[in-house]
């Protein structure tokens, strides 16, 4: 019995590993490609986003009719149009769009910059306080990088640093699955080494 069950789990742990290397490889390939064609991927990305905010616009407005009170409702109402004006201008011109994407990012790079260094800063004590500080730096610096050469970094900022992302995230999937598949197999032998045998 402890045998069948030392077999499923085996087929389950392989079937889990072969899973999360066949999707870090597919990851890591849409992570080249985005590297490779950053204004295409950044276009894409401004899409997405809009449908993102159309299809949020869309809840919100179910939300309207189901919340109750006035103000409630108001409020409701007030984020579907919010959300709706911004993914259908989003879709209607993707390239605009990717220009707001780029400013939220440089924003957002410069916000956690500033964040990750007064961190750093208060957090002197602990001995890794450096690598808050090094990493808001290299943040602040790509703020600035990107700012410096806007609007034009607009047109591979976003998809670059999505397929840097994806790129990533991919090889990570594909170590951990290689972890896996290591692991399940010096324990498959241990298993198979340490059964007793007869005769």
């Amino acid at each position: 019995m402890s045998t069948d069950t030392s077999s499923v789990e085996s087929a389950d742990a392989q079937r889990s590993w072969r899973y999360l290397m066949g999707a870090g490889l597919l990851i890591t390939l849409l992570g080249l490609i985005a590297i490779a064609a950053p204004f295409v991927t950044g276009v894409a990305v401004s899409v997405l986003l809009g449908a993102l905010l159309v299809v949020g616009a869309l809840g919100h407005a179910v939300n309207a009719v189901s919340v109750g009170g006035v103000a409630g409702t108001a409020w409701q109402v007030a984020l579907a149009v919010v959300y709706a004006v911004a993914g259908i201008s989003l879709l209607a011109n993707p390239v605009l769009g990717l220009t707001t994407v780029t400013i939220l990012l440089i924003a957002y790079f410069a916000v956690e910059g500033v964040i990750q260094i007064a961190m750093g800063a208060r957090a002197r004590s602990e001995p890794n306080w450096l690598w808050y500080v090094a990493s808001g730096a290299v943040s602040l610096a790509l703020a600035v990088l990107l700012w410096a050469g806007f609007p034009s970094t607009a047109a591979w900022a976003v998809g670059l640093l999505t397929g840097v992302h994806l790129l990533s995230t991919g090889l990570l999937l594909v170590y951990v699955g290689y972890v896996g598949r290591r692991s399940g197999v010096a324990s498959g032998g241990e298993a198979m080494g340490g059964e007793p045998r007869s005769g």
